[in-house]
């Protein structure tokens, strides 16, 4: 786990009852004793797909005393969950607590409403849990995402128990509870966003860390890299060769070598220049050895428009890093998932700059692409070709992994963002009045 990597927010899921039906009598919910027995509710699988998509890590945090009883098997509690697993592939986790609990001589730290499950995982996964959820149907899991400090979700079965803690929410069903929690995480994030302290240099750097995107420095002055790769903030960098041009340079090893002494560690994308495929794959193996944090940037096309994928596969299938540039569509973004090696690091750049250059909002495309990259777990999309301050915020909105930010925006986001809007109205008053009097306007 990187020193700096970023927490992602997680929905922990009760087992029985929420995801799968139990038998009710005199009031109380009973688990299934056999695998034979053991059913899904019918819309956990497309709400387990909505809470993915949203960037969620899905945890299942289930209590079986029965084992420590003695009553069942845990062989039947295990096959049990293959079978959930089986049905359900895009969980990421499952903790389980097998004590029957104090009464029976077996006190611990996971058994509900304690929060040791959601702890485990919580430090195993890097979770955020005030970010996170908790969808149950009994007071024990209430009181679980409480004592965790997640948000609580109560799906009501009608069971006869009287609650100890109130949720936040309480829904009929599995999809109303995803429901609740995807409208709840908008409105949080977007608190996150908007509602900094307007002391905004006091916990600047604390502040930037918190937001759910690595933020990724893109330029190429060299003192300006080397000044922000030492930022805790600043999780990786990367630059082109427009920009190198721009600033003047026509050595590109020579520059990519004095970069590399400042940056040994984070992750950073020197790109190919060639236009033809094999000198592609030639500059690229060059590149990859010079240093071990390096990715290698192609573009999606070449400048004849013929698709780079054949290359991506190859250079992917060679283990190297890869970070597939100038990508508008998730059409791209598709075919490029299609071949890369789910073991090799890899960054798909989706330029939602561009997308919006041509009056379309990019949000949609990125959360798109989000779903589509997703299903490799060394993969991560990043929101490139940054314009404004805004993007980072709306990047970090659409779950985007990284967005990558120029140096003259992340020197505006760490000087305005957040301000208050009134002193910023008095600002801009001054300044006008500043430049009217030293340019010696008269009338």
């Amino acid at each position: 786990m990187g020193k700096h990597e970023v927490a992602r927010p997680a929905v922990f899921l009760d087992r029985d009852g929420v995801i799968n039906r139990v038998a009710i009598r005199n009031g109380t919910p009973h688990p299934p004793s056999h695998i034979e027995e053991f059913e899904l509710y019918e819309d956990v699988p497309d709400g387990c797909a909505r809470l993915k998509a949203a960037n969620f890590l899905l945890v299942v945090i289930t209590n079986q005393p029965d084992v420590g009883r003695g009553t069942q098997s845990r062989e039947a509690v295990e096959a049990m969950n293959l079978k959930m697993q089986s049905a359900l592939p895009l969980l990421d986790r499952i903790e389980i607590c097998y004590h029957a609990g104090e009464r029976y001589g077996q006190p611990c730290g996971c058994r509900k409403p304690r929060p040791g499950l959601i702890l485990r995982a919580v430090a195993e996964l890097n979770i955020d849990p005030r970010r996170s959820y908790v969808i149950g149907d009994r007071w024990r899991d209430v009181d679980c995402a409480r004592a965790a400090g997640c948000r609580a979700i109560l799906i009501q079965r009608g069971y006869k128990e009287t609650l100890r803690e109130a949720p936040d929410f309480t829904v009929a069903n599995f999809n109303d509870a995803v429901s609740a929690v995807l409208r709840d995480a908008g409105s949080l994030r977007t608190a996150c966003i908007w509602r900094w302290p307007l002391n905004r240099l006091e916990g600047m750097t604390e502040r930037l860390l918190d937001l759910p995107v690595k933020i990724f420095a893109d330029g190429a002055d060299l003192q300006g890299i080397a000044e922000l790769s030492r930022q805790p903030y600043i999780h990786g960098l990367t630059t082109n060769p427009t920009l190198m041009r721009k600033v003047g340079l026509t050595d590109y090893e020579s520059f990519a070598r004095a970069v590399l002494k400042e940056v040994k560690s984070k992750p950073i994308s020197f790109e190919v220049f060639s236009d033809d495929f094999s000198e592609m794959h030639r500059q690229a193996l060059k590149i990859h050895e010079w240093q071990e944090n390096i990715y290698v940037k192609i573009p999606i096309t070449n400048t004849s428009g013929e698709s780079s994928v054949p290359l991506i596969e190859r250079l992917a299938g060679e283990g190297v890093k890869l970070n597939i540039t100038a990508m508008l569509t998730p059409r791209q973004v598709t075919a490029v998932a299609a071949v890369l090696d789910p073991s090799v690091r890899s960054i798909l750049s989706v330029f939602a700059g561009r997308i919006a250059d041509t009056g379309v909002d990019p949000s949609p495309i990125m959360k798109e692409s989000l779903a589509i990259v997703r299903a490799l777990p060394n993969a991560e999309l990043l929101w490139a070709s940054v314009r404004e301050v805004l993007n980072v915020f709306q990047a970090a909105a659409c779950g985007c992994h990284i967005v990558t930010v120029p140096h003259d925006i992340l020197k505006k986001l760490l000087e305005l963002a957040g301000k208050d809007l009134d002193e910023l109205s008095l600002d801009t008053v001054r300044m006008f009045h500043r430049d009217a009097v030293a340019a010696g306007f008269k009338l």
